[in-house]
């Protein structure tokens, strides 16, 4: 006797059409196909980055500092976003700052997603005083905003990347632990879970092959609107200053570097806050777009 979870396909083809719809689907979202499109230049950009910058993101020249953009009066077409206080290149200011931000975001919801879903798969699967004592360490944590208590961290531990991707990857863990646990109480009473405990299938194996296996649609939701926020959060400890060290080039410490020109030199602050923005809300649009395609039902009322 073979037991199996309903999300596994009966067959090959089964699982092919399946993909291929939802591929449909995703497709005919036009926001999500060019959100998808601006992720892909991006990435493109960050790895991609030693390559294609015009000058190194560090080079000061302060014979052409405050350089304005091409386009504008005063501007050159060696600098096409201009130059900051330091005659640095701001277009290569820019994309060098992309990997910085891309690899904060996608680290940090790894790391939170892999602690959540084991959190969350212990507290639903097991219950009793397991998901008592996880459940009341997660209302401890969401007792404290989360950027207080990145800072608190940081402050304490000391700034680098490193850092930054476990502190915001451990205050995030909690969103992944709340939806895997009420996934899994609704789970384990299922025919398929009953069916594999009756033949005698260890727990883990239970938990392994058929209930990670059912949470991965509204996982992948949440880790790409976590990489947004982890985007945002890596800007905003940059900014004050408790981010990576000043010498790595990052979105944050640019705006925070620009603010004192806003209003003779406004694109030293604005070009690293638009890419900021556009990265933040192409990642939103995609994680928005993925709920859908998840669970049409659930989101379209």
């Amino acid at each position: 006797m073979t037991v199996t979870s309903p999300v596994l396909p009966a067959a090959a083809g089964t699982a092919t059409t399946h993909r291929h719809t939802l591929l449909r689907t995703l497709l005919r979202n036009r926001l999500a196909v060019v959100a998808l499109a601006v992720l892909a230049v991006l990435v493109l950009a960050a790895v991609l980055a030693p390559l294609i910058v015009p000058y190194d993101p560090n080079a000061q020249n302060l014979l052409q500092r405050l350089q304005p953009p091409a386009w504008l009066a005063g501007g050159h077409r060696a600098h096409l976003l201009g130059t900051d206080e330091l005659g640095r290149d701001m277009l290569s200011r820019v994309i060098y700052g992309t990997r910085v931000s891309l690899l904060v975001g996608a680290g940090a919801a790894l790391l939170a997603g892999t602690v959540g879903t084991a959190v969350g798969l212990v507290a639903g699967y097991f219950g009793g005083w397991p998901d008592r004592l996880l459940m009341r360490l997660a209302d401890v944590q969401l007792a404290f905003p989360a950027i207080l208590l990145a800072l608190a961290v940081i402050g304490f531990l000391g700034s680098g990347l490193g850092f930054v991707i476990l502190v915001l990857g451990f205050t995030g863990w909690v969103s992944y632990a709340r939806v895997v646990r009420s996934e899994v109480l609704s789970l384990r009473t299922r025919d398929f879970v009953t069916e594999a405990r009756a033949i005698g299938v260890t727990d883990t194996a239970i938990i392994r092959r058929h209930l990670l296996p059912n949470v991965t649609a509204p996982l992948a939701t949440i880790a790409t609107l976590h990489v947004a926020a982890a985007i945002v959060a890596e800007a905003s400890l940059s900014y004050l200053g408790l981010g990576v060290p000043k010498e790595t080039v990052t979105w944050g410490g640019m705006l925070a570097d620009g603010q004192l020109y806003l209003g003779t030199a406004w694109w030293v602050a604005v070009f690293p806050g638009l890419a900021l923005m556009i990265t933040s809300l192409a990642v939103n649009l995609t994680g928005d777009a993925l709920r859908d395609v998840a669970d049409p039902k659930a989101y379209r009322r």
